[in-house]
């Protein structure tokens, strides 16, 4: 079906990148997550999976809502939007992030899962055709936990080694500006 990431392990194929990271973590133990049986690891999976559900369900349709629009003050409309989202939704499930989730010192497998996003919103607001330059700010006071905690996320080389802010700036404008060209 084309569905991407796929991987083989061992004759086996397994898609998609949620599925994907997760089989990874189970099959190859590390500090990301612990196991279901460990001490504590069943409430760390639990609330590990809230933030993330959370994450992906309240504030992910609100961000790519945000990168659809033009600029102007429908855009900068959507923005106070999802920055008032990720107050609500993500805000208290951070209040112990130190300066990762749950208090870790290191990522964690909530980190894994959600850093693709994170580092997307901060860095798309470094041109206005894809967020507004507000963000930041708005995050900083509204959202501050979040704040830290996303600047932590940013900061980590297994997050960003791959990344080219410049490359994925100019291929999202370019996909969301044929998005809103009117159909010819």
């Amino acid at each position: 079906r084309g569905l991407v990431p796929t991987i083989n392990y061992n004759g086996e194929i397994i898609t998609e990148s949620a599925i994907v990271a997760q089989f990874l973590v189970d099959a190859h133990p590390s500090h990301l997550l612990k196991a279901s049986n460990a001490e504590g690891g069943a409430l760390q999976r639990a609330r590990i999976n809230f933030f993330v559900d959370a994450f992906t369900s309240k504030v992910t349709g609100l961000w790519i809502g945000a990168l659809k629009l033009e600029p102007g003050e429908a855009k900068e409309k959507a923005a106070e939007t999802l920055v008032d989202a990720i107050a609500k939704e993500l805000e208290p499930l951070l209040a112990d992030a130190a300066p990762f989730f749950g208090g870790s010192d290191k990522l964690t497998f909530a980190e894994v899962l959600t850093a693709g996003f994170v580092i997307r919103i901060l860095d798309f607001t470094k041109h206005e055709g894809l967020l507004p330059k507000t963000v930041p700010g708005l995050l900083q006071a509204k959202a501050p936990n979040f704040w830290k905690w996303a600047s932590a996320v940013v900061k980590e080389e297994s997050v960003t080694y791959i990344w080219d802010q410049d490359a994925m700036i100019k291929a999202n404008l370019a996909r969301f500006e044929k998005m809103r060209a009117p159909a010819k």
